[in-house]
This record gives structure tokens, sequence and C-alpha cells, in this order.
């Protein structure tokens, strides 16, 4: 066999992904499957959105174009940071790229060398390690407190001269708690006394029920010194059209414009005029599908709190973090192949002893989940 690429070889494949091809085996098998194990809305795109991007192919709106994105998505997305988020930004410090993914993807290549140290606030999306292993660095990992789910002092420990970058999610994936003020400012403190860039993933921002969402970038100068990366995913049930972006200073902007011009050129250009809609256009939609999450994460929670069982603060996004007190992955596993409940074990995020479940489904089987859950032997 031919001898490939050792680094790839040492990246771990997406648990998230693979627990859910498995729950598609199984219902291709004829098992009744419920599948609470990816994050992605269950609602279609709306209308308004997808009526743009047919109009952009009408028009011919077919060809390359700017590396960084259309100048109209770009408009929009900093006119949207700078009035909803008081991130101070311009056209010119926005790139559109492939999903939220890639523009971590392209902003952790812009920014780490070999060797460099990454400091990653667990519990974490299963790819930011392999982000930062793909570029070289060395992911360290600190734990939120496993009550609040927020940030202490004693994240001062992991700082070394070779701590790069500090990655963090607001709202979680995948407990779905939000940081709070003093969280944030322990997070600018930090990276303005060494000098780290922070890497803000703020992908479920617009899903928030009992906290006000916080960019850090937002804070003192930090926009001097952060990569805040959002995308239409999650708030616009956009999953498949891949357009996430990013806002940072000049010196970072340039070299990730730089990688994307030597790999996807630039997102698909009709997809961004959706893009621009969503953003322009009317975001009542927004609202109602944080709404129905609100509902759901008010029964899923009290549902898990009738059965026992203890959750992280559901703050945002829609997942309930359960702790099991045991083997997360026996457990996910046992929830799979006798109650066909598909999870994910929180070892997957760096938080063995938890299991992520999404309440990205509609209630009916959110209810029928649950009852099966319970009806589990001891």
């Amino acid at each position: 066999m031919r001898k490939l690429s050792e680094k790839i070889q040492g990246i771990p494949p997406s648990a998230t992904i693979e627990i859910t091809d498995k729950a598609r085996r199984m219902k291709k098998e004829g098992i009744d499957v419920i599948s609470l194990s990816i994050g992605e809305p269950d609602f279609d795109t709306p209308g308004h959105i997808t009526e743009a991007c047919i109009n952009a192919l009408n028009e011919g709106k077919t060809h390359y174009e700017s590396s960084r994105g259309i100048p109209e998505l770009c408009s929009a997305i900093s006119d949207k940071l700078n009035s909803e988020n008081r991130v101070f930004t311009t056209p010119d410090n926005i790139i559109v790229s492939c999903g939220a993914k890639d523009t971590i993807y392209e902003g952790v290549q812009a920014c780490i060398n070999p060797g460099d140290e990454v400091l990653i606030l667990d519990p974490s999306w299963v790819s930011y390690d392999p982000i930062v292993m793909l570029a070289d660095g060395k992911p360290v990992h600190h734990p939120l407190d496993d009550v609040h789910f927020q940030l202490k002092d004693d994240v001062l420990e992991k700082i070394t001269p070779k701590t790069r970058m500090l990655i963090f999610n607001t709202p979680s994936n995948p407990a779905g708690s939000v940081l709070n003020q003093d969280s944030l400012n322990l997070i600018k403190d930090i990276c303005e006394d060494n000098d780290i860039i922070a890497l803000a993933d703020e992908i479920y921002e617009k899903l928030i029920y009992e906290k006000e969402h916080i960019s850090v970038a937002s804070l003192g100068d930090m926009h001097e010194r952060t990569i805040t990366v959002n995308g239409f995913s999650k708030a616009y049930a956009m999953t498949g059209w891949r357009i996430g972006y990013a806002s940072a200073p000049d010196e970072i902007i340039k070299p990730m414009t730089k990688i994307q011009q030597h790999t996807i050129s630039h997102p698909t250009t009709f997809a961004m005029w959706g893009a621009v809609a969503a953003l322009r256009g009317d975001q009542s939609c927004v609202e109602n599908m944080r709404q129905e999450f609100d509902n759901r994460r008010k029964y899923i929670t009290g549902a898990l709190s009738d059965m026992g069982m203890r959750t992280a603060p559901a703050e945002g996004a829609f997942y309930a973090y359960v702790y099991t007190g045991g083997n997360d992955i026996e457990v996910a596993a046992r929830w799979l192949d006798e109650a066909h409940v598909a999870a994910t074990p929180g070892t997957a995020f760096n938080t063995p002893g938890w299991i992520r479940l999404s309440y990205a489904a509609g209630t009916d089987r959110l209810r029928e989940a649950m009852r099966r859950i319970s009806e589990l032997p001891e």
C-alpha cells in the first residue's frame, strides 16, 4: 500500500457524522430511529431566501466573483456586525467562505505556525482539534466549569509563551450554554495581556433564550485581535448552502483571502445572493424558528429532569447536554441499539460523561424519544 499523509492519517473522523451515518444505515434496514445526533435545523430555508437564489440563477449570476465574496454580501455582513454586534468592521474586513467550518479552517491556517499552541475551551466542537492539527498546531484544552459552563481564572495556568490563539464557541455546541460578561472579559484580558488571537465561533448567536449574546470583538480593542466567525446554517436553516463568514483585522483577512484564492476560489455565486436576502430581508422567520426551538427546549429539559438527569444550562443553540454519570460512549450506544435514539457522546466534545441531544426535531419525535429512553431498564 502506498505511503500516504501521516498527518491526515492522524486526524480523527467526525464523531457526529459517524453516528448520524450509523443511524441512517439502521433506518435503511427498516428500524425506526429517532436521530437527535446532528446539528441541523429541521426547517426549510425561508422562501424569500430561496427565491433570491433562484432569481440570481435566472439572471445569469453563475460566474466567478471576488475571492472574499460578492461586495453586496460583504457590505450586508459588515452592516449587520456593526449594528447588531457592535463590532467595528468594514466590508474590506469581511471574508465569505463555504460555511463557518471552512472559515475557521482558513483563520487557523492564516495564524498558526508549527508548534504554536491553541487554547480550546471545553466542551468544544468536534472539528476544532483536527483543524488545529491540520495547521501543525498543538491543541491545548481547558474545561469550563461543569455547572454554569463559564470560564474561571484557572485558565491562566494554561497560557504559555507558545499560546497563539484561543478558540471558543458561544452559544455552545454541544452544551447550549452562553458565555456571560465575566467570562468574555476574562478572555479579553487574557488575549490583550498575552498578545493572543481570539477565534470566536458565534454561529448560534440568533438562537438564545435566556441571555444576551455579546461578541468579544465588541469589547475594548478586541476587534483588532479577534476573528469573529458566523454563518447562515443555523439561524436561517441554510446548512446545505455552505455560506459562512468572518470579520477580522487586515493582517488576518489578507492571508485568509490568499488561502481561499488557492482552494475554493470563492463560495457559490448564486448562493451568496440568497445570503444577501437573508440578512437584508424580513427577520421574522428567524424569530419564528427561535420560538419553536424554545418550546422544544423547555419540553426536553423538563422531560430529562423528570427522569432525574442533570443538564447543562440550555440557554442557546438547540442542544440538551445531559450528564450520564457513567461511560457516555456505552450509554449512547445503548440508547441507539436498544431505544433506537441516536445521540452524540460527550467524549467527542472532550467532556466524557455527557451526551448531546439535539432538539432540532419535531415535538412528537422528541416526546417519543424521551419515552423510549425513560423505559430503558436500569
